[in-house]
């Protein structure tokens, strides 16, 4: 029997593909990667099964970082919310959990991701309006209200005062009577990203790593099963780059803080299990997929041979995957319910350990109770009706999705090798490395959107000129009202000399190389603000304007 080995049906297909006429779009990946009609056996060249592939749960766990994988246990349904007070939050929090999430993902507002007071000036008009609003302790505490934190695992996405944020969830977990042996959750805290494309940074990049290295050695010792840093993928690729970039300068972040907490003393092993690392799901299924089996290989090989860890929990790369803001749509916005789930789809293949699925809404407001029961819904169908569950890895040795994965790991080498020539992860920075290149992927893809050379449903293709407009959630200026309220009553209150040496014991802290979690813990504890808490530290590490010698 003939197969697609078999020359003469090689030449044959060769001789009808030819003649075949193709599309006016060209065939290529979201980041313009051309694609090849056919993938055969020759596309993977000396390909090893054994050592390239392996099995689940495994090295070098191209085919996931579990033996059984969702046949065992499904990811974590983890929906971003936030806005509003925290009372407001805690609502949603509940009102989640009532539907099937089954973990927490906590947006914080505009102001707090800035280390910003809610009453400072420069946060008028966004207090509470890209998420929630955290001032105090007080404010963590009514946030997880009512939530058995040693049952629930909780993710909080912010990076310049992650360690603050930290300090109070900690401070709030033991009011609450939880043992930080039994929390379970992650804290963003990954300002390197925020250099290289979102820019929500406070201080300069030397001393933003080593506040991401203290949350890193106190989680290690003090709340073992706490994921300490998620390195994010996801901003780099809302930025504009494209997924070899995604892959790549994600990965780099990732060697930096190892090599930073190497270089205090820490043993690779003690801390490398619990990185954990947030991807994003973009459009591109197959792409996606290569994206992500790419990445846990890379990340299993440069730990075990670079850096030379000898556990398996530290080669393994587990990851959260968010499906792609930055390709929902405000035209015809319930088209994204589509978009979501095949991005979901492909978080899934890749093996994903946790996702959000983003609401149809989001590219216009915050997203509505019936938006977000929608993008809830949307994993469940995936995780209980679709199939893709029952088997593990279905499309390892596929040949397209193999030849993806080995291009990918060879890309990324590549952005590695130029990064270690500008001089490491600083001197990139400083000389705007990351930022020129996602700039340019970034101008790449919409000039090909601009050609018609991709197609947007709804943008620049099957357009409709008598949309409906949805009903969306409107967040009032109370809202910033009563919360300002709430701190300033707060402020007054509080034991001010408490507070004011708790500051100064902060500042004290920081000018060594002592590790700030155990302070800010107890500033926290004193009501100090996470305005004065991060004005404190720029008192010491100075604060980084963001200017590129480029």
């Amino acid at each position: 029997m003939a197969t697609i080995t078999d020359r003469s049906a090689s030449e044959r297909w060769h001789d009808e593909n030819r003649k075949a006429p193709l599309r006016e779009q060209p065939p290529t990946t979201v980041s313009s990667v051309p694609i090849d009609a056919l993938y055969t056996p020759d596309s993977l060249n000396g390909f090893d099964p054994e050592t390239d592939l392996g099995f689940p749960g495994q090295y070098p766990f191209a085919r996931g970082v579990h033996a059984s994988m969702y046949r065992s246990r499904l990811w974590t349904m983890r929906q971003f919310a936030g806005f509003g007070t925290p009372r407001q939050t805690n609502e949603r929090f509940k009102f989640l959990l009532s539907k099937g999430q089954t973990g927490l993902s906590t947006a914080f507002d505009l102001p707090t991701l800035m280390g910003l007071d809610s009453d400072d000036p420069r946060s008028l008009g966004e207090v509470g309006r890209l998420g929630v609003a955290v001032d105090t302790l007080d404010d963590m505490q009514e946030l997880y209200d009512g939530i058995d934190l040693a049952k629930v695992s909780v993710s909080m996405t912010i990076n310049a005062p992650a360690a603050i944020v930290m300090a109070y969830f900690l401070a709030n977990a033991q009011d609450q009577g939880v043992d930080w042996q039994e929390l379970r959750g992650t804290i963003q805290n990954d300002t390197l990203k925020e250099f290289h494309a979102q820019n929500e940074f406070v201080y300069p990049p030397e001393p933003s790593v080593r506040l991401v290295c203290d949350v890193i050695e106190f989680c290690a010792q003090q709340v073992p099963q706490w994921n300490p840093v998620s390195i994010s993928g996801y901003h780099i690729r809302e930025a504009g780059s494209n997924a070899v970039q995604e892959l790549a300068f994600t990965l780099a972040d990732g060697f930096h803080y190892v090599d930073v907490c190497l270089e205090r003393g820490l043993d690779v092993d003690s801390f490398a299990g619990r990185l954990s690392f947030f991807f994003n799901a973009h459009n591109d299924v197959f792409e996606e997929i290569a994206k992500y089996r790419a990445a846990r290989v890379l990340w299993a090989e440069t730990l075990r041979h670079k850096y030379g860890a000898r556990k398996e929990a530290s080669w393994k790369l587990r990851f959260h995957a968010q499906t792609a803001g930055c390709s929902l749509q405000d035209k015809q916005p319930q088209v994204n319910l589509m978009r979501v789930a095949y991005q979901a789809l492909a978080a899934v293949l890749g093996g994903c350990q946790s996702l959000h699925t983003n609401s149809m809404d989001e590219t216009l407001a915050l997203p509505s109770e019936h938006a977000v029961t929608l993008a809830l819904r949307t994993q469940q169908v995936l995780a209980y009706e679709t199939g893709v569950t029952n088997t593990v890895d279905p499309l390892g040795g596929s040949y397209f999705v193999e030849t993806l994965t080995r291009q990918m790991q060879e890309q990324a080498r590549t952005y590695w090798e130029r990064i270690e020539e500008k001089g490491g992860m600083v001197p990139a920075i400083e000389a705007g490395f990351f930022r020129r290149e996602i700039a340019d992927a970034a101008f790449v893809y919409q000039r090909d959107v601009d050609a018609k050379r991709k197609l947007i449903v709804g943008v620049n293709a099957f357009q409709e000129t008598d949309e409906q407009p949805l009903e969306i959630l409107q967040i009032g200026a109370d809202v910033e009202q009563e919360q300002v309220s709430r701190l300033r009553l707060r402020k007054q209150q509080r034991d001010q000399e408490a507070a004011q040496r708790e500051l100064n014991n902060v500042k004290r802290v920081a000018a060594t190389k002592e590790n700030l979690m155990p302070a800010l813990i107890a500033a926290a504890r004193a009501r100090c603000t996470v305005g004065e808490l991060v004005n404190a530290l720029a008192d010491v590490f100075g604060r980084y304007d963001g200017a590129a010698k480029w």
